[in-house]
C-alpha cells in the first residue's frame, strides 16, 4: 500500500529475521524454565507472532517475517512473552527501535538488550492542539490573562485489550497551582475527534499596562507554568483507566506568539527515574531490513530499467547490470528480491535466470555441488518459486498439512523424546505413512507445476547435462535440489510462512513436520549414501523404509515432468472418451466414437483400444488452445475442444464434468510452452456453413472469445515495476563505493591483464571492457535519479511545516532531516 505524496508514491516494508533470545530471567517456580514466544509490533500493534519455544531460558526461533507497512509508525517493537500453565501471557521485556534508527542496524545480526515494559512507557499516536493566550479586560477595567486550550483530535492511539474509548485531561500546572479539566469519552475509536475548548486563568488581575502584558511577578509565574494534555482509555475494569500518552508544553513559548496550533507526538510519562539494570532481562538477536521507497512516475526510471532488462542478452552475463547488482550487494537475496519481481513483471525472468544459471554451471567443478550455494542464481530461483509457486504448494500440500495439524498423530521417533505411553513402532508407522503420502503427492504433482518454474527447470537441466556429460543423474539433481530441498521441504517445515496454515503449528505438530521435512529433503537429494545425510542414528534407521529404487525413480520422473514437451516422455493421463471425427478423410461421416486417449508431455493420441496403434497423434507443440465447448453445439454435455494449426479442431466428450475439467487443465498445462498459442477461440462449433457462436461463415475466421488458458491467476502478480526499479536504484546507491571499486578492478585487469589484485578478487569479472561499460551506465543512471530525489527533498523541505499533521512536533526523523538540509545549505553558501 503506497502513501501518495505530491509527485510520488511512498512504500514502506520490513523484512525481519528473529534469531534467538538468551539469558531470560528464570521463572519463579520449581522448574525455572519458561515457554516463550516473540511478537513483532508496529508501535503497539501486533503484526506477527513466532512459535512458542517450551522450557527454555535461551529460546531459538529462527523465523523470518516480511510485511508491507501501510501506515506511519514511530517504533518497530519486539516483545518476549511467557505463557504459563494457565495459558496466560506475561511480558518479560521488549526491544523498541525508533524508525529513524532502523538504518543503523540494516541487514546485520544485532543483539538487543530487553527493556522493562510498563504502562507509562507504552505510547503511540499524536494529538492536534490549538493554544491561545489573550488579555481580558474586566468590567472594572483591570486586566487578566486567559489561556484557551482547544483539543481538536487524536490519531493512531493504541487499542488496549481490543478496544479504545479515549478521553483527554488538560491541566494547567505551576509551582503553586494545578487545575485540570476533562473532555468527553469517545467510544470505540482510536482516532477521536474532540474539538473541545478549555479556558484557564493564567495571571491574576492587575492594573492595565500598555508596555507589557504582565507585571514583573506575572512574567516569572508564566515562565514556570506548563499546559499538560494526558490521553486515557476509559476502562470498565476496577484497576482504573489506562494511560495512553501525554504532552507537556511550557507556556513561555507563547510569549512570542499569543496563538499557536500544531500536531504533537504523544510522549511516555516520566517513570520517576526508576533505576533498572539494563541487562537483567536477557537479550534478543534480530536482523532487520527496513526499506522506504519514494517512487516517481515511470519515465524517470526508463534509462536504469532498460539497462537491467537487457541483462539476459549481455555477453558475458557477468557484465550485465543485474549480475553486477548481485556482486555488490552484501547478501545475494537483497538483490534477488527486486530483480525477480522486475523480470517477472516484464516477462523476462526465464531468459535472465537461464543466462545466470548457465554461467554458474560453467564455473562449477563438481556436479554434486551444483546450485547448492547461496548464489544469485539459487536466490533468484528461490524467490521465483515463492512468487509463482504459491498456488502449486496449496493444491499439492495443503490437504495433508491440514490433516497433520488437526489429527495430532504421535510421530516422535527419537527414543529419548518419547512421551509416556507412546510406542516407538507405532510412531514410526505413523510417520512413514505421512512421508509416503506427501512424497507421492509431490512426485505426482509435476503437471501442476507453474509454467514459469517448468521453463526455468528445463533450462537448468539442459545446462547441467551439457556441462557434466559423464554424470547421468545431474540432469535430475539440478531440478530436484530446487523442487525438494528449496521448495517443498521448507514449506513442510514452516507451513505458516507459505500460507499453508494461518498460524505456526503447535510444538508436537511442528516436530512431526520437521521429521517429515528432513526425510523428504533426503529423498529428493538422489545422493549415493543417503543415510550419511543424517546426524541422528534414529533418522538413519527410519530412512531404511525408503531405501528402494522406486523412490529414486519417482524423483527423476517429477524432475522430468516439471518442464515443457522437450523433456523425456512422461505418461500423464489415460482414459476412454468419446470424440467426433475430425473429417481428415475427404468423404466420410463426422460421427462420434469411443476411443482410448493417451497423453504424455510429448503427444496427445487416441486409438480404438488399449495397446492398439494410434489412429491419430497430435504433437504437444501443435495444441494451440484447449477450451470448453458450448452444449448447444452438439446437444451434449461435458465437451471440450483441442484446437490445432489451420483451425483444425478435435471435439471430445469426457465422462463427467470433473473429468472434463481435469483434461482441459492438464492439456492446457502441457501446451503452455507453445509459442503460437491462440489468444481467441470460438466457444461453439462450425456447423452447416457457419460458426454457431458469432455466425461468421468462413471456417478460418479468427475466434470471437478470449482464451481462458495461459498463466494461472496466481502468477498474474501484482508487481509495481517502477517500485522495483526504485528499490534497485536504492541498492546501487547504497553500494556505490563497491561499484566504484569494481570499476577500478576493470581498469586494472584490462590494463595490466595480470594476476588479480587481492582487493578486487571478490568480484566476478569475465570481460573487463564490457563490465566497465555497464558500470559507467549504471553510475550515470543512479546519479541522475539521485539528483531527482535530492531536488524533490529540497522542494518538499521548502513547503513542509514542522508541526503539521505529516510531521508532528517530536518527529525526530524530520528534525534530523531539517538539520541535514541546514548543513547542506550552509555548505553550499
Amino acid at each position: 500500500m503506497a502513501v501518495e505524496e505530491e509527485g510520488l508514491r511512498v512504500f514502506q516494508s520490513v523484512r525481519i529475521k528473529i534469531g534467538e533470545a538468551k539469558n531470560l530471567p528464570t521463572y519463579p517456580g520449581p522448574n525455572k524454565m519458561r515457554d516463550c514466544y516473540c511478537t513483532v509490533n508496529l508501535d503497539q500493534e501486533e503484526v506477527f507472532r513466532t512459535k512458542i519455544v517450551e522450557k527454555s531460558l535461551c529460546p531459538f526461533y529462527g523465523e523470518d517475517f516480511y510485511c508491507e507497512i501501510p501506515r506511519t509508525f514511530r517504533h518497530l517493537s519486539f516483545y518476549i512473552f511467557d505463557r504459563d500453565v494457565f495459558r496466560r501471557d506475561s511480558i518479560i521485556g521488549k526491544v523498541a527501535i525508533q524508525k529513524e534508527d532502523l538504518q543503523k542496524y540494516h541487514n546485520r545480526d544485532t543483539w538487543f538488550q530487553l527493556q522493562h515494559v510498563d504502562a507509562d512507557s507504552e505510547v503511540q499516536g499524536k494529538v492536534h492542539l490549538e493554544l491561545r493566550l489573550s488579555e481580558v479586560i474586566t468590567d472594572t477595567g483591570v486586566v487578566c490573562h486567559k489561556l484557551a486550550t482547544r483539543v481538536l483530535e487524536c490519531q493512531g492511539l493504541p487499542i488496549v485489550n481490543g478496544q479504545c474509548d479515549p478521553y483527554a485531561t488538560v491541566t494547567l500546572a505551576g509551582p503553586s497551582r494545578s487545575e485540570a479539566k476533562k473532555t468527553k469519552v469517545k467510544k470505540k475509536t482510536n482516532n477521536p475527534h474532540f474539538d473541545e475548548v478549555f479556558y484557564f486563568e493564567v495571571t491574576r488581575p492587575s492594573s492595565y499596562n500598555k508596555k507589557s502584558h504582565f507585571d514583573i511577578e506575572d512574567v516569572d509565574e508564566v515562565d514556570k507554568m506548563e499546559i499538560r494534555v494526558d490521553l486515557w482509555n476509559a476502562s470498565n475494569l476496577k484497576f482504573g483507566d489506562e494511560f495512553l500518552g501525554e504532552l507537556r508544553l511550557p507556556l513561555k513559548f507563547l510569549r512570542q506568539s499569543s496563538s499557536y496550533e500544531a500536531w504533537y507526538f504523544l510522549q511516555p510519562r516520566d517513570n520517576g527515574n526508576k533505576s533498572l539494570k539494563p541487562d537483567d532481562l536477557g537479550s534478543l538477536r534480530l536482523n532487520v531490513v527496513y526499506t522506504e521507497d519514494h517512487v516517481f512516475s515511470s519515465d524517470y526510471y526508463s534509462p536504469l530499467r532498460d539497462i537491467l532488462l537487457k541483462s539476459a542478452d549481455v555477453e558475458p552475463v557477468s557484465a550485465s547490470a543485474a549480475h553486477i547488482l548481485g556482486e555488490v550487494c552484501r547478501e545475494k537475496q537483497e538483490a534477488a528480491i527486486p530483480l525477480v519481481r522486475l523480470f517477472l513483471h516484464y516477462g523476462r525472468i526465464v531468459p535472465f535466470i537461464s543466462a545466470i544459471a548457465n554461467a554458474e554451471v560453467k564455473r562449477t567443478q563438481d556436479p554434486n555441488t551444483i546450485f547448492r550455494g547461496n548464489s544469485l542464481t539459487s536466490k533468484c530461483i528461490d524467490e521465483t518459486m515463492k512468487l509463482a509457486g504459491m498456488h502449486y504448494l496449496q493444491v499439492t500440500l495443503k490437504p495433508i498439512i491440514d490433516e497433520i495439524c488437526q489429527v495430532h498423530k504421535p510421530c516422535e521417533i527419537d527414543p529419548v523424546k518419547l512421551k509416556d505411553g507412546e510406542n516407538l513402532e507405532n510412531n514410526r508407522e505413523n510417520l512413514r505413512q505421512y512421508v509416503d503420502r506427501i512424497f507421492t503427492v509431490i512426485t505426482k504433482s509435476g503437471v501442476s507445476c507453474p509454467t514459469v518454474m517448468c521453463d526455468i527447470f528445463f533450462s537448468l537441466r539442459e545446462s547441467a547435462a551439457k556441462r557434466f556429460q559423464g554424470d547421468l543423474d545431474v540432469r535430475y539433481t539440478a531440478v530436484s535440489s530446487f523442487i525438494f530441498l528449496r521448495f517443498f521441504a521448507p514449506a513442510i517445515l514452516s507451513p505458516n510462512l507459505f500460507q499453508l496454515t494461518p498460524h505456526h503449528p503447535d510444538p508436537q505438530t511442528s516436530r512431526t513436520l520437521t521429521l517429515i521435512s528432513k526425510t523428504i529433503q533426503t529423498l529428493g537429494s538422489l545422493s549415493k549414501s543417503k543415510s550419511a545425510n543424517f546426524k541422528e542414528s534414529y533418522m538413519a534407521t527410519f530412512y531404511d523404509y525408503f531405501n528402494e529404487q522406486k523412490y529414486a525413480d519417482a524423483v527423476k520422473n517429477v524432475s522430468n515432468a516439471c518442464g515443457c514437451s522437450k523433456n523425456p516422455a512422461v505418461l500423464l493421463k489415460l482414459m476412454f472418451m468419446i470424440k467426433r471425427a475430425q473429417g481428415r478423410k475427404r468423404f466420410g461421416m463426422k460421427n462420434f466414437k469411443k476411443r482410448w486417449f493417451r497423453l504424455t508431455n510429448h503427444e496427445f493420441t487416441y486409438q480404438k483400444s488399449k495397446g492398439d496403434h494410434p489412429l491419430c497423434s497430435i504433437p504437444i507443440e501443435n495444441i494451440l488452445a484447449v477450451e470448453r465447448l458450448e452444449e448447444e453445439s452438439f446437444k451434449m454435455k461435458n465437451m471440450f475442444q483441442v484446437i490445432q494449426p489451420e483451425r483444425r479442431v478435435l471435439y471430445i466428450q469426457a465422462n463427467n464434468c470433473v473429468e472434463a475439467k481435469d483434461w482441459i487443465d492438464i492439456l492446457t498445462k502441457v501446451s503452455q510452452c507453445n509459442k503460437k498459442r491462440l489468444t481467441v477461440y470460438h466457444p461453439s462449433a462450425y456447423l452447416n456453413g457457419h460458426w454457431l457462436c458469432c455466425k461468421a461463415t468462413a471456417d478460418n475466421t479468427p475466434g470471437c472469445t478470449p482464451c481462458t488458458g495461459g498463466l494461472p491467476a496466481n502468477i498474474q502478480l501484482d508487481i509495481d515495476g517502477d517500485r522495483e526499479t526504485e528499490r534497485i536504484y536504492s541498492l546501487f546507491n547504497l553500494y556505490m563505493p563497491k561499484l566504484e571499486k569494481m570499476q577500478e578492478a576493470c581498469g586494472s585487469k584490462s590494463v595490466y591483464d595480470g594476476p588479480e589484485e587481492e582487493e578486487y578478487s571478490t568480484f566476478i569479472i569475465d570481460d573487463p571492457k564490457e563490465t566497465y561499460k555497464t558500470l559507467k551506465l549504471i553510475i550515470e543512471g543512479v546519479g541522475t535519479l539521485e539528483q531527482e530525489h535530492a531536488q524533490y527533498k529540497r522542494d518538499k523541505f521548502k513547503k513542509t511545516k514542522y508541526g503539521s499533521q505529516e510531521h508532528p512536533i517530536g518527529d525526530k526523523s524530520f528534525q534530523t532531516y531539517i538539520r541535514q538540509q541546514s548543513e547542506i545549505s550552509a555548505h553550499s553558501i
